[in-house]
């Protein structure tokens, strides 16, 4: 799968839906979607406030913004100097429109040095991104790109399956091993500061051979994606159950958050 045919898929995809149904989960609705984009927040903004030094004056980049939902965390955690970016037109237009303040740029995390924002920023985030990059040298590429766009001692906050399985594809994602990240991680200059699950219960369970996950997952996919009342209604009760966990299970079967450190700094 090419560069070019990603960019494809996912300009069509949101223009299709630009919505948190159209970024997140595709088949489950707004409402559920909103949801897990709720458990999203509350791991994020504990990972951030845990392990990203924020000065006053910290500049931070949001990679794949679409919709917005990170542009708008970030300014929860008190970022000022904030940009964002994504790899669609259909996104960049409507972040630009949006969010006319901010400096909102249109560029591929895999292309060439020469394509990518100037500068050095003091965190970059890049959440349910670079997995969508299925060729290894892309994703590789990416890495080293967002590591020298980071200040030295700056942070990588970046989602992803990181599995303990054996990695698996699909056309437009990889979900790539945990041991081949941390290879790749290494490679580009980029240290693991800490890692822990984003969800436990509301997303795919793709890194566990638990047959009793997948039935839940399998209800719980049926169940919301019936109706947008059924979405909401599964969404609010499981959401404190699911915030509750990312805090106490260490490792979990789906999505995790990790905090990277560039060398050179403290």
């Amino acid at each position: 799968m090419t560069a070019l045919d990603t960019k494809r898929y996912w300009e069509e995809r949101l223009t299709r839906e630009y919505s948190l149904g159209g970024v997140g989960w595709i088949g489950l609705g707004r409402a559920f979607n909103r949801w897990m984009y709720a458990v999203r927040w509350r791991v994020f903004a504990r990972m951030v406030r845990d392990h990203v030094p924020l000065g006053s004056a910290a500049r931070v980049l949001d990679i794949g913004s679409g919709t917005g939902f990170y542009l708008e965390a970030w300014q929860r955690l008190g970022v000022a100097a904030l940009e964002g970016s994504d790899l669609t037109e259909r996104a960049t237009a409507a972040l630009r429109v949006r969010w006319p303040g901010l400096a909102i740029h249109n560029f591929d995390a895999a292309g060439t040095p020469g394509s990518l924002p100037t500068g050095r920023y003091d965190a970059i985030s890049a959440m349910d991104v670079l997995f969508h990059i299925v060729e290894d040298e892309g994703f590789q590429r990416a890495l080293g790109n967002l590591a020298g766009m980071l200040a030295p001692g700056g942070r990588l906050v970046l989602s992803e399956n990181f599995l303990a399985l054996a990695p698996m594809s699909a056309a437009h994602q990889v979900s790539r091993t945990e041991a081949d990240i941390r290879h790749a991680l290494r490679e580009a200059g980029l240290e693991p500061v800490a890692m822990r699950p984003m969800f436990v219960l509301l997303n795919t369970p793709v890194d566990t051979r638990s047959r009793l996950l997948r039935l839940w997952w399998s209800l719980l996919t049926r169940t919301a994606g019936g109706s947008e009342l059924l979405g909401f209604v599964a969404g609010a009760a499981l959401y404190p159950l699911e915030v509750a966990l990312t805090r106490l299970v260490r490792r979990g079967p789906s999505t995790k958050i990790m905090v990277c450190r560039r060398a050179g700094g403290s």
